[in-house]
């Protein structure tokens, strides 16, 4: 069988090291980089660094790359866009494309009633503008957050961010009238009824639910460590969310656009959500996010109290309609779903092999197994997650860590990768599990 995994040079190689080394003199020291390999190129489901060393990509860009890097169309796009105009703020001088995006994702998203949309660049500004659209219709101030979740960070969305390190610790003071409850979580506990319980009991005992605007909720916690909703608890959220005049808002950042098997994770509920925040693959790694919702809730700020410069970019929108033509096209939610079952069964045979696995979790292609270190105190093993990550790395496979303790480790595969590119990446991610786990 070909491998598309090709090592030139020990990992990372030569001119990485030389690049990174630069980096340390010149980069603000807090953006310390994860993988040590500098790219020099992308394709599909693959990586060349600068030193010609070719690896099959599991991060995705953090789940920026569900078309994969460089598709054609993508990029035929983007570049058609760029010669005609690059920006005129769309506030100021509008263009079509903006329109044409909005039309086509609220035919793609799970409204039943009329919705509009808006566009920004980050999922971090979507979900702060989620925020305003649901405290102008409501005239309320309060919002109320999951613990793991994570929702940007920028000041509204980090203080809605629930891990404290390395994303919140020495930052503060952060907004006021934000309020955490716990996310249930089948492995660790609460229960969905639990959990469900906790939020009406904080309704009682934080804060006043004619107070409250939003609840924002993940309906897969990404940087949580993929924990998925129980199904009864997302229906018993929305159905105190209507009982009580607050917003819904899904965040679908992460989840979003066939990452679960569905163009949005919300369908596997079943439930409509009032608002819904997209970033992320939705232009393919081009910087756009936006929020989509019922009309009401959309129109309710004044004039001209959502907007920003840059919001709306000509150049990612353009993207973004041929990323929705891809996801048509070659059937990748489809995709998800089998990708899902392959990975998931190999997955649970490593948890039956290795008792360090404590679980295996997510939904569609959206998949992360947890580490511990004693299965049955479930002790959470992050330094056995990351030696299982940089081994994967040294035999040509990039990964990704997650969870509160960050001891999870999670797919954000390009869901363009071909059955052999799985084959061969869950057998390298074998091999390093068996080079970390097995004595």
């Amino acid at each position: 069988m070909t491998r598309t995994i090709e090592l030139k040079t020990a990992v990372p190689g030569p001119k990485s090291r030389e690049i990174l080394a630069r980096k340390e003199r010149v980069v603000a020291g807090p953006l310390s980089v994860f993988l040590p390999v500098v790219i020099e190129e992308g394709r599909g489901a693959t990586l060349t660094d600068v030193d010609g060393n070719t690896f099959l990509d599991f991060t995705g860009g953090v789940g920026c790359l569900n078309v994969g890097h460089s598709h054609p169309h993508v990029v035929e796009a983007a570049q058609e866009q760029l010669a005609k105009f690059s920006h005129t703020d769309f506030t100021i001088v509008p263009y079509e494309v903006y329109v044409a995006l909005a039309e086509r994702l609220i035919a793609a998203a799970p409204f039943r009633s009329r919705a509009k949309a808006a566009f920004f660049n980050a999922g971090t500004e979507a979900i702060e503008n989620a925020i305003k659209f649901a405290r102008s219709y409501t005239g309320r101030p309060a919002v109320i957050a999951f613990e793991g979740g994570f929702h940007g960070r920028t000041l509204l969305s980090l203080s809605l961010t629930s891990k404290t390190h390395p994303y919140k610790a020495g930052l503060g003071p952060f907004a006021p009238e934000i309020y955490r409850v716990p996310f249930p979580n089948e492995y660790r506990g609460p229960s969905a009824d639990e959990a469900l319980a906790a939020l009406e009991r904080a309704l009682i005992t934080q804060v006043a639910a004619e107070t409250v605007a939003a609840i924002v909720i993940e309906p897969v916690q990404g940087e949580g460590g993929f924990v998925v909703a129980p199904k009864p608890f997302v229906e018993g959220v929305r159905r105190l969310c209507d009982e009580h005049g607050i917003v819904l808002v899904v965040d679908e950042v992460q989840t979003g656009f066939g990452r679960t098997g569905k163009f949005f994770a919300i369908e596997h509920y079943g439930i409509e959500p009032d608002l819904l925040t997209v970033a992320k693959s939705i232009a393919a790694g081009l910087p756009l996010s936006g929020v989509i919702g019922k009309a009401e809730i959309m129109d309710a700020p004044g004039d001209s109290a959502i907007g920003g410069t840059y919001v709306g970019n000509p150049v990612a929108q353009a993207a973004a309609l041929a990323v929705l033509d891809v996801i048509e096209d070659e059937s990748v939610c489809d995709r998800a779903a089998q990708l899902g079952e392959t990975m998931r069964a190999r997955m649970e045979s490593w948890q039956e092999r290795w008792p360090q696995i404590g679980d295996v979790r997510g939904l569609g292609a959206m998949l992360a197994i947890e580490l511990v270190s004693d299965p049955a105190t479930r002790q959470p093993d992050a330094d056995t997650a990351t030696a299982v990550v940089e081994t994967a790395a040294e035999r040509g496979l990039l990964l990704l860590k997650s969870g509160i303790y960050a001891n999870c480790i999670r797919v954000l595969a390009p869901l363009v990768l071909t059955d052999a590119e799985l084959d061969e990446a869950l057998g390298v991610w074998e091999d390093a599990l068996d080079a970390t786990l097995t004595p």
